[in-house]
């Protein structure tokens, strides 16, 4: 029997797995995906391997007052660097107006950090920490049933279509709650009032795509600018530096149309666009794109429910749903949004991590 299964190999699930391997507690992570890092996706293009990974996914932690990912980078002793922000910043109000150029005031204390190698660094230093063997991909959970003696069962089915039945003592959900609600069934069936809080939680950049424009160097720097620029105009209404700290040039950018108009349009129409945007803003070096990375996570159906396609809302949802009755005890939500004063943030994926285990190890005392 594996003592927990864990579903999910996001940064939660893998944390909350490394901290219960780290006590002896036996658990297995089922992932659907046939890769670790959930919503962490650092890529590359295999034709320049030399101009390193950038991230489609999350990027920035702020050690200054998140304290979990802070100790647990020096922990793993990975490598980090401040964004880069010397330099103007370009607003961009009309589409047939030149940008304007501007002084962002800036607070010295808030310390924007990355991770040399992007944020997979921390999912593939994660990994180290726990055995391969516990990893199995390309396994999608189904049910979860707890039966009359208070034993768990959790129902996967693997990529090929074959059916795996898991005895376990706990369950530690560790993805969007909304994908827990419309993917996985519950016998017994959980209370509506746990069903209706996890629905309400919106799922962290499951509206949302990212997109990454890398050069042979950062040139806008050479003329001043920050690389961060925001627009009223788009397609993308943010855009920051997203260079390594040596190498290459990189912009990223987030979009301000709505995922439909994404898809009308298509990724070809999207790709010349921002190049057609960056052009305008940052000249016309911007139009001599080494690689260009897009990820819409909207269309991520391990990412995004159908509820996540309407307008991003109810912030105030966000915290540990209250498990009670039957499975009281059994399944344990982790995951960004179970946590309330940093859901959205690699450190709210974390502490849910660091609290699912907890508890589990306390319950085994």
């Amino acid at each position: 029997m594996n003592n927990v299964i864990i579903v999910g190999a996001g940064l939660s699930g893998l944390r909350a797995a490394s901290l219960l391997t780290e006590q002896g507690i036996k658990c297995r992570i089922l992932e659907a995906r046939d890769r670790l890092g959930g919503r962490i996706l650092s890529t590359f293009d295999p034709d320049y391997p030399e101009l390193g990974r950038f991230d489609l996914g999350p990027t920035w932690f702020w050690p200054q007052n998140e304290y979990h990912i802070a100790n647990l980078v020096k922990e793993l002793k990975l490598e980090t660097f401040e964004q880069y922000k010397d330099g103007e910043i370009l607003i961009e109000r009309f589409q047939i107006k030149p940008p304007e150029r501007c002084v962002l005031k800036e607070n010295s204390e808030e310390k924007w950090t990355r991770l040399t190698g992007g944020v997979q660094s921390l999912v593939d230093a994660l990994a180290e920490t726990i055995p391969s063997e516990i990893v199995e991909l390309k396994t999608r959970v189904k049910k979860i049933q707890l039966n009359e003696k208070g034993d768990v069962s959790v129902e996967a089915i693997s990529s090929g279509g074959e059916s795996k039945i898991y005895s376990t003592d706990a369950v530690i959900l560790a993805l969007p709650p909304r994908l827990v609600a419309h993917h996985i069934e519950f016998l017994p069936s959980l209370p509506p009032s746990l069903i209706k809080d996890i629905e309400d939680k919106p799922t962290w950049m499951a509206g949302q795509a990212k997109v990454v424009a890398v050069y042979e160097k950062p040139f806008w720097r050479e003329a001043g600018l920050s690389g961060y620029a925001l627009s009223a105009v788009g397609p993308l209404e943010e855009i920051y530096d997203a260079s390594p700290k040596e190498g290459p040039g990189a912009l990223f950018g987030f979009f301000g149309m709505p995922a439909e108009v994404r898809r009308k349009l298509g990724q070809g129409k999207i790709l010349k666009l921002v190049v057609d945007q960056l052009t305008k803003l940052f000249g016309s070096q911007a139009e001599n794109v080494k690689a260009i990375f897009y990820k819409d996570w909207s269309s991520d159906s391990e990412t995004a429910a159908e509820k996540d396609s309407s307008p991003f809302k109810n912030y105030e949802s966000y915290g540990q749903p209250l498990v009670e009755g039957e499975f009281e005890n059994k399944i344990i939500f982790a995951g960004t949004e179970t946590n309330s004063l940093f859901s959205g943030h690699l450190e709210g994926a974390l502490q849910s991590a660091e609290q699912a285990a907890l508890k589990i190890i306390n319950f085994k005392k």
